[in-house]
């Protein structure tokens, strides 16, 4: 069987959402459709499975931890588990803060100043790939980009209102 460690449908458990804007909204799309485009994802067990990929994920939140459910193409179940996000709490809301200011940035302030805060967006957000790329690992192998915008989804379950 030939190997396809990719995830080629991610759905988020709207249950979970409560409330987004069009910001988040945008994000939660581009994040979806750059995770689709490309990405590596290979559930800690596949190595030893008859079934090497490709993927289908959901993503939820339940109790302050993230539920991930694997399923293989055909919708059957691969695996679940679940990650605790305390250690990502504190970054989440660095993370919405400075995302806030980006977007306010982006209607009223100097280009400078827009690309000072966004250095600073991209810099938390990247450390926050680094801690889920370790955190999932005995899970599942991502690569960086993979880590990344599996951050942003998770951000996008967060969101309170």
């Amino acid at each position: 069987m030939t190997e396809d460690y990719r995830i080629i449908d991610i759905k988020l458990d709207e249950r979970t959402i409560l409330w987004r804007n069009a910001d988040i909204e945008q994000e939660r799309r581009v994040a979806i459709f750059d995770l689709l485009e490309g990405n590596v994802f290979q559930p800690a067990g596949a190595a030893e499975s008859a079934y090497k990929g490709p993927y289908k994920v959901m993503l939820g939140v339940e109790e302050g931890r993230l539920t991930v459910a694997i399923n293989a193409a055909d919708d059957t179940p691969v695996e679940s588990f679940v990650l605790p996000l305390a250690p990502f709490r504190r970054t989440v809301r660095d993370y919405f803060a400075i995302c806030d200011s980006y977007y306010q940035a982006i209607r009223q302030a100097t280009p400078t100043q827009i690309e000072t805060i966004d250095m600073a967006r991209r810099g938390i957000h990247n450390d926050a790939a680094e801690t889920l790329k370790d955190r999932l690992e005995p899970k599942v192998v991502v690569d960086f980009d993979t880590a990344r915008r599996l951050f942003t989804l998770i951000c996008v379950l967060h969101i309170r209102g």
